[in-house]
């Protein structure tokens, strides 16, 4: 009997940069499974995605860049094909448990027109689901305490004093139990809530049975005014307590995976969804201090962890330093699957999966990013760059030398080039105009 293909299991991280992880050299948090899972598979040093997270879902989920099919922050457009229809058609077992926030994110009173513009949850081709802000803003309510979660088309009534992340997790232990034995592998997306703002305790926190979250009273409906008013308090402190439990739970999918016998058959993704908040500042080597970046466009914004684990297939301990970006992840997906694109799907990314199987591979020269957030908050238009290990090139014709500059406070203008950097112009400036 012919081998049947990997499972497949994504994990996706809300708001942790890649200084964050021990492994990279983070010394700020205890992340002890997420260390393991590099030491058992491959740790990649230059994956970059979108500096936040509905752009770098968009392109997580479809293998193209944003300038293709990106209407509005909070919003997938309604008739994307998204992995989960492709698996589902290919024949994949699927399934999405975390934060699902593409259907409609604003609030009332900002851009009404874009309201329930995105896709629906139940329209994003996955066979089961169970997730936080499945419609609209004023009703997503908490995702971590006593949490507000929509599973498979009703509203959960016994999330009280449990948290939404042990409650994804749960889910996903109870759906592969359910389909481990099927002919068909399952593929498994969890775009985790944690540990994204409002950071909050955790049930590992002293904190945690007094705490009562504001957001099953009142967070969703209030205007962004009213939220920064200074009436909502976040204490950045309860990070650590957040990425900690995030990486506890992480370790109890690992586990079951190990008690079942799926580990040399199930390739496990991990990745960050963009840069650590900005006012979140991490230690790395114990004397490096490294303050969030979400939502600048430079290393800070931009430079995630990604740790890949196939015991079998991929070599154990091993740092690959190719160039990754947020397109790459669904035509990796399909190589581990053995499978083709349905004809005239456009795909921009680019596979690393012979990385993974210790191979060469194509790795990129480069790495491209339209950013327009489309945010009512953060209206700074589109801003469009280049970048590779050592430089980085906007559009407009600011150029950044990565390896002094790495904050890019310093540009350089073409009249100010050396011959260095004009060569570096001439290499990445034809990209922009393939981007069309």
């Amino acid at each position: 009997m012919a081998k049947k293909q990997p499972n497949i299991v994504l994990i996706m991280s809300d708001d942790l940069g890649y200084e964050v992880i021990g492994a990279n050299g983070g010394t700020s948090y205890a992340t002890p499974r997420l260390d393991g899972m590099a030491e058992s598979g491959m740790r990649f040093e230059n994956a970059h995605v979108m500096p936040l997270c509905t752009p770098t879902r968009a392109s997580l989920m479809t293998g193209k860049y944003n300038f293709r099919n990106y209407i509005g922050f909070g919003l997938l457009r309604p008739d994307e094909v998204t992995f989960g229809h492709l698996l589902s058609d290919a024949g994949y077992n699927t399934c999405l448990s975390g934060k699902w926030q593409l259907y409609s994110y604003n609030p009332p009173d900002q851009q009404p027109g874009m309201r329930s513009k995105g896709q629906r949850i139940e329209d994003a081709g996955f066979d089961e689901f169970c997730v936080w802000h499945a419609h609209h803003t004023e009703e997503k309510g908490s995702r971590y305490k006593n949490p507000i979660i929509y599973e498979n088309g009703k509203f959960r009534d016994d999330t009280d004093g449990k948290y939404g992340e042990d409650i994804f997790c749960d889910y996903i232990i109870d759906y592969i139990e359910r389909k481990k034995d099927d002919d068909a592998p399952f593929f498994v997306y969890w775009p985790m809530a944690a540990t994204h703002k409002p950071h909050e305790p955790t049930p590992d926190s002293p904190e945690w049975e007094e705490f009562d979250p504001p957001a099953n009273k009142s967070l969703g409906a209030k205007t962004w005014a009213e939220l920064e008013d200074g009436s909502w308090e976040d204490d950045p402190r309860f990070y650590k307590d957040m990425v900690e439990y995030h990486d506890k739970v992480i370790g109890r999918l690992f586990d079951y995976l190990d008690e079942q016998g799926l580990r040399e058959d199930t390739l496990v993704i991990y990745v960050g969804d963009n840069g650590s908040p900005t006012d979140v500042c991490s230690m790395m080597h114990e004397h490096n201090e490294v303050c969030g970046g979400k939502g600048k466009t430079n290393d800070r914004g931009t430079h995630v962890p990604l740790i890949c684990d196939m015991p079998g297939t991929i070599p154990t301990n091993s740092v690959q330093t190719d160039l990754v970006e947020s397109t790459d992840f669904l035509p990796t997906i399909f190589e581990a699957a053995g499978l083709e694109f349905p004809e005239g799907y456009v795909v921009d990314g680019r596979s690393f999966y012979p990385q993974l199987a210790g191979g060469t591979g194509n790795p990129r020269d480069w790495m491209f990013f339209h950013f327009e957030p489309m945010n009512a908050r953060n209206d700074i238009g589109q801003i469009r760059f280049v970048r590779d290990r050592e430089w980085n090139l906007y559009e407009t014709g600011e150029l950044y030398d990565l390896v002094d500059d790495l904050d890019e406070e310093s540009p350089i203008y073409e009249s100010e080039d050396t011959a260095t950097q004009s060569a570096v112009r001439a290499r990445l400036q034809p990209v922009f105009s393939q981007m069309r």
